[in-house]
């Protein structure tokens, strides 16, 4: 059976998938800091980009979305602090999929909550 999302939960799906594009992003940021460090160059120049990508993030997240915004709170934590490296690319990356897997599930519960039923749809 066809479904269409109503007007609530267009405005979500749109903001969901907003979120991925940036999630995309900041993906990359990572990916950059772990070819940094694995050539043992100095990661100084991660940080700036990273936090403007994440930061927007936050934003457009909060008011519908707020555990997926704690992720992306945390991940700047972890980017913002000093220490070893490698640790520092580990939680990156472990963020960066949960994150991925938070929004899959929140892209799965609005199309749940937010169906309505093509009109003359005939069942399948």
């Amino acid at each position: 059976m066809a479904s269409l999302l109503d007007g609530a939960g267009q405005i979500k799906m749109a903001t969901l998938e907003a979120a991925v594009i940036i999630m995309q992003r900041l993906h990359g940021q990572v990916e950059l800091l772990a070819v940094s460090v694995k050539n043992q160059q100095p990661a100084s120049g991660f940080r700036g980009p990273f936090q403007r990508a994440a930061t927007p993030l936050v934003g457009l997240l909060k008011s519908q979305f707020g555990s997926v915004a704690d992720i992306v709170t945390g991940m700047l934590l972890v980017a913002g602090r000093g220490g070893n490296e490698q640790a520092k690319v580990r939680a990156l990356r472990e963020s960066v999929g949960q994150l991925r897997m938070q929004l899959d599930i929140a892209m799965n519960k609005v199309k749940e909550k937010h169906a309505v039923s093509a009109a003359g749809a005939s069942p399948e």
